[in-house]
């Protein structure tokens, strides 16, 4: 009988992550290369509204990365996957992206939320294309949706990257290990 709890279990939220990120999944290319490209900007618009330093920051940056997230904290474990662009300021060049997380901790919720990443040197901004990896912890709380309730965000510097965090929506309490992967989205590059 556990077996079969645990299977419904993690059916659901296969299920609840599907549906969480498929805001990029439906239409040609073109239009969800837009979809992505309105994200970006919109996150990027209220970041600069928060924090106006950082958009000089983005442009004497190697490059940048935005992602959308929507991620599901059950007790233990902790899913989540999204979508986003990375910006190369020397070439001009946009790779679209996507993204997917697992972890491990104890938290409880469901929150969508978006990362602005800051790349100081191109090296780091090649690596994360290429290599897309990230290993951390993540320890937050948020009780938000649009612009009523609050969220504790995080602003961390690892290495010559930055990484903005802010919650869009959600109802969430987590501390948890989690591993991150970034890749190429084929359909859009």
């Amino acid at each position: 009988m556990k077996l079969s709890k645990s299977v419904l279990t993690y059916s659901f939220i296969f299920t609840l992550f599907a549906v969480l990120t498929g805001c990029a999944s439906t239409g040609t290319p073109a239009q969800k290369r837009q979809v992505v490209q309105d994200m970006r900007s919109d996150t990027l618009n209220r970041l600069y509204d928060q924090k106006p330093d950082v958009r000089n920051q983005l442009t004497s940056a190697a490059g940048y990365a935005v992602f959308d997230n929507a991620n599901v904290n059950v007790i233990f474990a902790s899913f989540g996957g999204g979508y986003g662009v990375t910006k190369n300021n020397r070439t001009g060049e946009w790779t679209y992206m996507k993204m997917g997380e697992a972890g491990l901790g104890l938290g409880l919720g469901v929150k969508d939320f978006n990362v602005v990443m800051v790349f100081h040197t191109e090296d780091a901004l090649n690596y994360f294309i290429k290599n897309g990896w990230a290993f951390g912890g993540n320890a937050d709380a948020a009780a938000k949706h649009k612009t009523e309730g609050g969220a504790v965000a995080a602003e961390a510097q690892v290495g010559d990257v930055t990484i903005y965090s802010m919650t869009e929506t959600g109802l969430a309490l987590q501390a948890v290990l989690k591993g991150t992967k970034f890749w190429k989205d084929d359909e859009l590059n």
